[in-house]
């Protein structure tokens, strides 16, 4: 077998792959000197391919390769803009001309990663593939992490705009994100108003348009509500120049879907719950019944809390009752909801327009992301009993032109079970 044009179709269980270095068998190598370069290249490259389907918010940054011996520190630099120049020219006489104007963004890289260890029982009794099948999931939690990482930096910009509630056909203004409810759809309206302020500020395009990164809810909404404004990407004329995850354009913007578009749900208040339904009528009290079971054992206190709109914290759970710092009158079916999206206990989306560069990113090629097999006998393993495969990542991202990354923040028909990510 060609080491060189293998895939991962052609690892099977029980199959032994021979190299001039050692031997690969069930997809574990028992010499702990028998990866070749081949094989490291081929585990390598797979993982960067697998992760990469996630990295969707990495691909419309500036790219910088993470250099060796290079430090820490990586330094983005941008020019500021000359300004107009309206003085006339004497003739015959030199003007005084200008300087290009240099400033830096440095930001430190911190280093991600994980591993899954493997037994030999398991390697020895699996029907299947356990290192492929084990990159395979360590690929899409590297890809996920990494992607993570530069949404958080792009979530955390200054210029941020809400859609406005309209009930009844009435709209009303919106001015935080405790406010924002399911009747807080994402318009069309929104679409060309984002656009207009990245025009006003000549934010250059990405091949030609603005770019949105877009939660498929909301998506959903905006789809609707567009109608035949909506262009899918079955009707592009070049689909073969289609962005990873893009699903459409509207008003000059291509739409690119993605599942880890920042949703700033309900915070979590014990045992992984985050919203709860008050079981009975309580007045003036500090302990509230609720449907939900919140157990005890993890609970850390104290927690802030919306009750009918108005904070309030918690102090203690035990079982189905919840203790309060200060006392309210409530009725059964109220909700109560951990601090983070809106008040109503709605999640919040997010919703990121983009002009070209407005941020930069370490690369997950050039140093970016690691590919890591340990074959069993290495560390304190006498008995050659483990073996491990891993990823590691140096990454950074950092947001370089504020006005050129508009985050709009909406409602959802999904807002009200949607949880934080």
């Amino acid at each position: 077998m060609d080491i060189n044009k293998m895939t991962l179709t052609h690892f099977s269980a029980g199959e032994v792959i021979s190299s001039t270095e050692g031997t690969l068998e069930n997809g574990v190598v028992s010499d702990p000197n028998s990866l070749s370069a081949e094989m490291k290249t081929f585990y390598d490259k797979t993982l960067i391919t697998l992760a990469g389907a996630n990295l969707i918010h990495e691909q419309f940054g500036q790219k910088r390769p993470i250099p060796r011996n290079g430090g820490k520190t990586i330094e983005f630099r941008k020019f500021s803009k000359l300004p107009k120049a309206l003085k006339t020219i004497t003739e015959g006489i030199t003007p005084k001309g200008n300087k290009l104007s240099v400033s830096k963004v440095s930001c430190t890289v911190d280093q991600y990663g994980d591993y899954i260890e493997q037994t030999d029982m398991l390697e020895l009794t699996s029907v299947d593939n356990t290192i492929v099948e084990a990159t395979k999931e360590l690929a899409s939690q590297a890809g996920l992490t990494l992607d993570t990482v530069v949404r958080n930096e792009l979530v955390g910009g200054t210029n941020v705009m809400y859609a406005p509630k309209i009930e009844g056909g009435v709209e009303t203004e919106i001015l935080s994100r405790s406010d924002i409810t399911k009747d807080c759809k994402l318009r069309v309206k929104d679409i060309f108003k984002a656009a207009a302020e990245l025009k006003a500020v000549n934010a250059p395009k990405i091949d030609g348009s603005y770019v949105a990164i877009i939660h498929p809810y909301v998506a959903y909404d905006l789809m609707q509500e567009a109608g035949e404004q909506w262009i899918g990407i079955s009707k592009y004329l070049n689909p073969e120049n289609i962005l990873k995850g893009e699903i459409g354009t509207l008003g000059g913007v291509r739409f690119v879907e993605s599942t880890e578009a920042k949703i700033f749900g309900p915070a979590v208040i014990n045992e992984g719950i985050s919203r709860m339904t008050v079981a009975a009528d309580a007045n003036s009290a500090t302990s509230i019944s609720v449907l939900e079971d919140m157990g005890t054992a993890t609970f850390s206190a104290p927690k802030e809390v919306y009750i009918n709109g108005v904070k309030n914290t918690v102090t203690a759970v035990n079982g189905t009752t919840v203790t309060l710092s200060s006392a309210v009158s409530v009725k059964s079916g109220d909700l109560i909801c951990g601090v983070g999206g809106g008040k109503d206990g709605s999640a919040v989306f997010c919703t990121l327009f983009l002009g070209e560069n407005a941020y930069g990113v370490t690369d997950v090629e050039g140093g970016g992301l690691e590919h890591i097999v340990k074959q069993r006998g290495y560390g304190n393993d006498p008995l050659n009993q483990r073996s491990s495969v891993g990823w590691k990542a140096t990454k950074v991202a950092k947001r370089l032109l504020e006005e050129y990354i508009i985050r709009v923040e909406s409602g959802s028909e999904f807002s009200k079970t949607a949880e934080n990510n």
